[in-house]
């Protein structure tokens, strides 16, 4: 007997999910919010999960209430009998925190993991982790797509000529190397020092932009001051255009700001985070027939290989 497949959604990703079931197949399930006056919540399932596979989709970005409201679910789904059930965290927050680099700080990606496990998930879907190790963290299967399904056939509708992609920072080095394979493209690297978190002291760049149309490719993009600091170095470069593709779409503070002064001429990102505000430089493409497909195959014990060309 066929296990049936459910499709719920954490607040933040409503949107996200009911087009992913529906691309799917299903519609998303019922879930109810009590909320206290405090500020406390407890979620409910409004129809039966018993024996069934079920997936939970939000993403976990900061305010920590996205994360709680995941792992109350998690738990909600154990405690209900669900035979299966897997977390699809499109945007994995708290990633940064992947190692010790100072002494007496937290590796909160991995207990991040942790508490996923132990509220009841028995599979992770995410994507484009901030680091690749972050999936040795778990005990339990991880599925890290790539978003380059996404980006790499936009890239190639621009048709841009003399292309060369470049990488932020020298972290992002192995995932621009992968683009340029793929595109057969040059490849520059820019190298900055920072002060403390989110402030940049000092940037240059390894390579040579003159007379070609840059593409920075990332994985996020927080308050923009990496992104547009190297988009506004290239032009000076002498760069004809800078463009960016970041897969999670956080910013926070006055990065729509920073976007707009900057040299960058588009910002291409995904709805794995809903986006605050419309802005004419940033164009958001949608993962949820990603996940979507490979929810399926997962569901029917398919491979998902092809999903991982990067």
């Amino acid at each position: 007997m066929e296990t049936p497949a459910k499709i719920f959604a954490c607040t933040q990703s409503t949107v996200l999910a009911k087009t992913i079931a529906n691309q799917f197949g299903t519609e998303v399930g019922k879930v109810n919010f009590s909320r206290y006056s405090d500020g406390e919540f407890q979620p409910s399932f409004e129809e039966s999960v018993r024996g069934t596979r079920i997936f939970i989709i939000g993403s976990t970005q900061p305010s920590s209430e996205n994360l709680m409201e995941m792992l109350l679910m998690l738990d909600a789904a154990k405690r209900a009998s669900a035979r299966h059930i897997t977390a699809v965290i499109p945007y994995f927050g708290w990633a940064r925190q992947d190692r010790k680099d100072k002494p007496r700080v937290p590796i909160g990606a991995k207990l991040i993991a942790k508490l996923l496990e132990s509220a009841g998930a028995t599979r992770i879907i995410t994507m484009d982790l901030h680091a690749d190790q972050i999936q040795g963290f778990f005990e339990k299967p991880v599925d890290h797509l790539f978003a380059s399904t996404i980006f790499l056939p936009y890239i190639e509708s621009l048709q841009l000529s003399d292309l060369t992609i470049a990488s932020p920072d020298m972290g992002g080095s192995k995932r621009a190397y992968a683009y340029s394979k793929f595109l057969k493209s040059d490849v520059v690297i820019c190298y900055k020092q920072r002060e403390k978190a989110n402030i940049i002291s000092h940037m240059e760049l390894i390579g040579n932009v003159e007379g070609k149309n840059v593409i920075l490719v990332d994985d996020m993009v927080d308050t923009a001051g990496t992104l547009t600091k190297a988009a506004d170095l290239m032009k000076e470069r002498g760069a004809i255009s800078v463009r960016a593709i970041c897969t999670h779409a956080l910013l926070s503070g006055d990065a729509y700001q920073k976007i707009e002064d900057s040299q960058l001429e588009e910002l291409i990102v995904t709805d794995s985070i809903p986006p605050k505000v419309s802005h004419p430089k940033v164009k958001v493409l949608s993962c949820a027939s990603l996940f979507a497909e490979v929810m399926k195959n997962v569901h029917y014990n398919q491979s998902i290989s092809s999903k991982f060309i990067m």
